[in-house]
């Protein structure tokens, strides 16, 4: 059996594994974080009222697209999402946090967790995989889903043009600040779309399915999180509560908790929607990177790369170069 390792556990990792697991191709999935989702991301934290859970990364996601609606219906007729209409007539969030539906799709899949792949090689077995200090394994095809700075030197030794493409992306940071209060706020809708310093400010306890409490999620604009990006979380908390009660025009009372995450990656400059695929070594790269930052973008490339592995493996033809090539 052909043996397909997947660096990234996101979106876009998780639509490449599925389409080729489907396929009757053996995947392994690695990802340094501790759980399933990328910018589908949830964070449970520990407080004395008990624990609580924001969506710290993607506020929501989009099902345009004739394959990603049909796959979201599924999702949505196993309860694992839901609409949200103050994201707007087309949002959808997991239930009851945004990577259920990624967890759901993860669960048949073998996901290696806290697993940081730091190196790739390739000798006359295929590929292996390094951590700092082991080796993961050897496979015959190497797929990279991983944000295009982070992709960039794992590809760079292999394929100079996939290297190139990741290079010539830029991500854009966002700070996202996790707010619980013992009390509704007054005077502000469950989505507000931010100005200023703000890119959007999120009652993440008004989404369906969601526990009782009142819990925010308010994101810094790409422009302000990049100029404070080395803050320390309680400053950025500080300013961005500041910012929401300048939304609610009136003093907000103290939180219950307060936390923040630098993201890094949240924004990528963006692509035309496209694929990387070398079947001469048998190496591949997908991810929202090389599309526009969307989480129904991402899909769409892990998608595509899925079947251009799967096509690959099928057909008796010699060689063929590096493909980057538009996703349908």
């Amino acid at each position: 059996m052909t043996r397909v390792a997947i660096v990234g556990a996101g979106i876009a990792g998780i639509a490449c594994a599925s389409r080729l697991r489907d396929a009757g191709i053996g995947v392994t999935l690695f990802d340094k974080a501790r759980g399933v989702g990328g910018r589908l991301a949830t964070r449970r934290v520990k407080t004395k009222r008990g624990e609580i859970a924001f969506d710290q990364g993607a506020t929501h996601f989009t099902a345009r697209s004739a394959e990603f609606r049909a796959l979201v219906e599924g999702w949505e007729r196993d309860e694992l999402v839901a609409r949200w209409s103050a994201a707007g007539e087309d949002g959808w969030v997991g239930t009851p946090s945004i990577n259920t539906p990624l967890k759901a799709m993860a669960r048949d899949l073998d996901v290696r967790l806290s697993c940081p792949v730091t190196a790739l090689t390739r000798g006359p077995a295929g590929w292996t995989l390094h951590s700092e200090a082991q080796r993961l394994g050897e496979f015959d095809i190497a797929v990279i889903a991983i944000p295009a700075e982070q992709a960039a030197p794992l590809l760079s030794l292999h394929d100079f043009e996939m290297a190139r493409a990741a290079m010539s992306v830029r991500s854009y940071p966002c700070w996202s600040a996790m707010f619980a209060f013992a009390e509704p706020l007054r005077g502000l809708s469950d989505f507000v779309r931010g100005s200023g310093p703000l890119a959007c400010a999120v009652r993440d306890s008004a989404k369906p399915g969601r526990t009782p409490g009142e819990r925010w999620v308010v994101q810094g604009s790409w422009d302000w999180s990049e100029a404070h990006l080395t803050h320390e979380s309680g400053s950025i908390c500080a300013l961005l509560l500041a910012e929401l009660g300048r939304l609610a025009e009136y003093e907000l009372p103290h939180p219950l908790h307060a936390s923040a995450h630098r993201w890094l990656f949240a924004q990528p400059s963006g692509q035309d929607r496209r694929l990387l695929w070398n079947a001469d070594i048998g190496l591949g790269a997908c991810g929202d990177w090389l599309s526009h930052g969307f989480a129904e973008f991402a899909w769409q490339t892990g998608h595509a790369l899925g079947e251009a592995i799967m096509l690959s493996r099928m057909s008796d033809d010699a060689p063929r170069p590096t493909v980057i090539a538009d996703v349908p």
